[in-house]
């Protein structure tokens, strides 16, 4: 018996949301052709509407389709592209990289200072831009990690 008392009580309350539900929709669906049609936007439109009745949501929503789904979006217009100039290449950072690596003292430097030396070029890169381009420089042997894990060393290119 409680569970039957439970059961037609959650079914009730299922019952009030989606009533709510389907009544705020509709008056949504209502602001909205309302706006799209008007040339001036209209802020209280619909606060002093009546809300409408049970039998008004399934009428709304059976009868005809929205006017939001059966207007088509106007098309955007795509941005200009850049010039080639200035567009980065693939590379550019590893070889931005090499270039910074090469006029540090001693050829030496943590990641911190091959960022500084990069921003002082005009080149603002982010850590992990920098650490993959040294993983690229590292596989290919131009640079070496040294044994506190946080200074890189350039050595020559692997022939």
């Amino acid at each position: 018996m409680a569970k039957t008392a439970v059961t037609e009580l959650t079914d009730h309350i299922n019952s009030i949301r989606q009533e709510a539900y389907n009544e705020g929709y509709v008056a949504a669906m209502r602001a909205v052709a309302e706006f799209s049609t008007s040339r001036t936007a209209k802020p209280n439109a619909t606060a002093t509407k009546p809300a409408p009745s049970k039998a008004a949501v399934t009428k709304a929503t059976a009868a005809k389709p929205t006017t939001a789904t059966t207007v088509a979006p106007k098309r955007q217009r795509r941005p200009q592209v850049k010039p080639a100039s200035r567009q980065t290449r693939r590379g550019d950072n590893a070889r931005r990289i090499t270039e910074v690596m090469m006029t540090l003292p001693n050829h030496t430097g943590p990641a911190a200072a091959i960022k500084r030396a990069l921003a002082k070029t005009g080149h603002d890169i982010a850590f992990t831009s920098i650490r993959h381009g040294l993983g690229q420089l590292q596989a290919r042997g131009e640079v070496s990690l040294a044994a506190d894990g946080k200074t890189w060393s350039y050595t020559a290119p692997a022939s």
